[in-house]
């Protein structure tokens, strides 16, 4: 007789049936059990109320007094049920870690079935609640191209998310920085799809090994809004989203299967992402294979009927936003609304299952189920820690670029100075960036305390503030140029501040829903800037911000420039020893720099035919073609950054010239330090299709690595290019590897090609 193969549905019923009916044990609370076994005797357990309260979430406010859970109050408004999640902002750990405490308390006590509540957090650079680690914001993250750096902080901050009773966060960002006067440009990883990928790599896989749950976010396309304006529409056709928002995603997917994805505010296609079944189910689910559950942003599925007005009514928009696949609705009364739905036909409980079947998969695989809830952790052993400090420092020296530094200004020698000025609205005050729990100069170190530690009364140090961040104010400019005159070398800490919701900061000119019209230096710093130049002393500029300004004149008459995007409790201490040497700098940008917010978009990897036609460039004094006034280029393009000591590419080997769709490309290449220091290199590479059946990018980085080389040695540097990854979404909307010549790019920025080498596929 021939053995037939149990199908996943026949062990679930079998599991069910047999625990269920000795009822020793239910199913669902038997941790031996396949996670789709537990789901599944749960769900058949659950009334249509407790399902629907599954698919939302707590206001933590309702429920406490004076950051203090109130256990009577929280009886008062759950009665017994279990919620989705809750979001404990503006809490210190110990506060969130107290109040997760008695809520899943509570769950065990009172709710029929103990279903626990996630609790949430954001932790883009740290977590948010009072007392945590802050790191770099992400964009600095990214900038060291040190996955390693990446995946190192986020074990601390899982750690310390943990010991915090934090079961999920709401990070990381994989939006693509594409839209420069977008205020949320610092919390993602920057321009380009692979390195966005490799770093939301690093970030879930260190999460996923601490048992912490990740939120990807923002699916999809969120960072090119219309006129870079928070949860504005974006344009594109199917092939952009392929070829670019869906990378990242699909990098992480791939190598590091999340719990759960958050979907973005704008429409895509004229489609509201909350209501799109096509990027959300089609897409997410169905070619990816994402198992997980879709939370909303805040407000999104609201604003289906009141921003987007694609739904009459709440309840519409409740439908619209469940049928296309979003799990959770998060700040928001539209899904109170999912039992009347239920009852008078409009929506199919069935549908109601699937979601709170994804919700209740990732609480089960997430361990809450089987968590003992009586013990805490000791927090002073496991948040803010000394090694947690030192690693933001790690962090942000390796995260800080250096754009120029004319006749080797830089490092400043603290023996051979008897004067420096501090000057700019950012010298004297620390700068994390939004989704930090803080920005008060208590809790980190500033650029000028950490000049100050590193000169050691050596050398005089003439402080002006000179302008505020924001405002046309000039009053100071005089003593920040006095302060100049009388120092032998200034430096001015020009850039930005950002605030977040729930947490802004006065007078912030970036972060979520602070967008610029215009990305030149906010305010009169700009000014302040060529004040202090023509004084004739050497002017050092650093760029302490979460995004790109143009500064084109400070490119062209500044002396040396770096750029410090908000470096974390740390930052003040690491640029002084980047400006005073005893780090060499090696940070690389992530986001090209403009010339003006005319020259908007300024991505590197832009079409053959997206940088003019004509190159006949203009300047203020000789008129030209494609800009009459200017250039199409950028002021320092993705990838740029320098050293203290030079590097010498030497040669490039391929395993072979020719290769079909099926092969890997093995490419070495020789980097050898030709200079007095030793320092760290950013080898990268670039693909360029040089001929397409559709129009494709000039270049795209396909692999990247940062290496240690000592003064006056070589290293070889191995890259894995499997031809498949040379892909392109052709005419008829097919990925495929289309035969032809590629030129492979070796360099040190995407305007810096070394070597290069054609290959042929076949």
């Amino acid at each position: 007789m021939k053995t037939k193969t149990l199908g996943i549905t026949a062990i679930i019923c079998l599991a069910i049936s047999t625990q269920s009916c000795g009822d020793r044990i239910p199913a669902y609370k038997n941790p031996d059990n396949p996670v789709e076994v537990r789901v599944a005797d749960l769900l058949k357990r659950m009334t249509l109320e407790e399902k629907v309260a599954q698919m939302q979430d707590l206001k933590f406010n309702d429920f406490s007094i004076n950051g203090k859970v109130d256990t009577a109050k929280m009886d008062s408004v759950l009665k017994g049920m279990s919620y989705a999640s809750v979001f404990g902002a503006k809490l210190s750990v110990e506060q969130m870690q107290e109040s997760m405490f008695a809520i899943n308390k509570y769950m065990a006590e009172h709710n029929r079935l103990g279903i626990p509540i996630l609790g949430e957090a954001e932790s883009l650079h740290g977590l948010i609640h009072d007392g945590a680690t802050i790191f770099p914001q992400s964009i600095a993250l990214s900038s060291t191209f040190n996955p390693d750096i990446t995946y190192r902080v986020a074990s601390v901050i899982a750690k310390e998310a943990k010991a915090t009773g934090v079961d999920q966060v709401l990070s990381p960002v994989l939006d693509l920085a594409r839209e420069l006067r977008w205020g949320r440009v610092e919390e993602t990883y920057g321009e380009d799809p692979y390195l966005v990928g490799r770093m939301g790599v690093a970030y879930v896989s260190a999460f996923n090994k601490e048992g912490v749950m990740t939120t990807l976010k923002h699916f999809l396309a969120h960072g090119s809004p219309t006129g870079g304006l928070n949860l504005a529409s974006v344009a594109g056709c199917e092939r952009d989203l392929r070829s670019l928002y869906l990378k990242p995603f699909q990098d992480v997917m791939r190598e590091a299967m999340p719990y759960s994805v958050m979907n973005s505010y704008n429409s895509y296609e004229a489609i509201p992402v909350a209501a799109s079944h096509w990027i959300l189910d089609d897409i997410l689910r169905g070619e990816m294979g994402f198992k997980g559950y879709i939370t909303s942003d805040w407000g999104s599925v609201e604003m289906l009927h009141s921003f987007h007005h694609t739904a009459k009514d709440k309840a519409d928009a409740a439908r619209q936003a469940v049928i296309a696949g979003v799990d959770v609705e998060v700040d928001g009364d539209c899904y109170e609304t999912l039992d009347s739905l239920v009852r008078s036909g409009a929506l199919p409980e069935k549908e109601i299952d699937k979601c709170v079947s994804r919700v209740l998969t990732a609480k089960f695989a997430m361990g809450l189920f089987d968590k003992d809830y009586t013990q805490r952790a000791d927090l002073s052993k496991t948040v803010h820690t000394p090694e947690a400090i030192e690693l933001a420092l790690e962090a942000a020296r390796e995260s800080a670029i250096l754009v120029k530094n004319e006749n080797n200004l830089l490092p400043l020698d603290v023996n051979k100075l008897r004067s420096v000025a501090i000057i700019g609205p950012n010298a004297a005050q620390v700068q994390f960036g939004d989704y930090m729990w803080t920005n008060s100069n208590e809790y980190g170190i500033t650029p000028l305390q950490g000049i100050e530690a590193i000169t050691k009364g050596k050398v005089k140090i003439n402080y002006a503030k000179g302008c505020e961040i924001h405002t046309q104010d000039r009053s100071g400019f005089g003593h920040a140029v006095a302060a100049a005159r009388n120092s032998d070398v200034a430096l001015v800490f020009v850039g930005a501040m950002s605030g977040s919701p729930g947490r802004p900061w006065p007078n912030s000119v970036s972060g979520e829903s602070f967008d610029l019209s215009d990305i030149s230096l906010p305010g009169c710093q700009e000014d302040l800037i060529k004040a202090v130049e023509d004084t004739g002393k050497p002017t050092i500029v650093i760029l302490v911000a979460g995004k790109p300004f143009a500064i084109p004149w400070v490119k062209e008459n500044c002396e040396s420039v770096i750029v410090q995007w908000y470096g974390g409790e740390q930052e003040g201490r690491a640029i002084a020893e980047i400006l005073f040497g005893e780090v060499n700098p090696s940070g690389r940008l992530n986001v090209s720099f403009p010339q003006s917010t005319g020259h908007l978009p300024v991505f590197y990897n832009y079409y053959p035919s997206d940088k003019g036609f004509y190159h006949d460039h203009g300047s203020l004094e000789k008129t030209g073609r494609d800009y009459v006034f200017s250039s199409p280029d950028p002021v320092w393009a993705f990838g740029n950054g320098l050293s203290y000591t030079t590097f010498e590419y030497k040669s490039m080997q391929v395993s072979n010239n020719e290769f079909t769709v099926d092969d890997t490309c093995e490419i070495t290449v020789e980097v050898a330090n030709t200079g007095k220091r030793d320092g760290k290199e950013v080898v990268q590479l670039y693909v360029n299709d040089k001929v397409s059946s559709v129009v494709t990018p000039v270049k795209e980085l396909r692999r990247f690595e940062k290496v240690f080389i000592p003064a006056g040695e070589t290293r070889t540097i191995k890259f894995s290019l499997p031809i498949k990854e040379l892909a392109l979404w052709n005419a008829d909307m097919k990925e495929i590897v289309e035969p032809g010549e590629f030129e492979l790019q070796v360099g040190a920025a995407s305007d810096d090609i070394r070597l290069t080498e054609i290959i042929t596929v076949e």
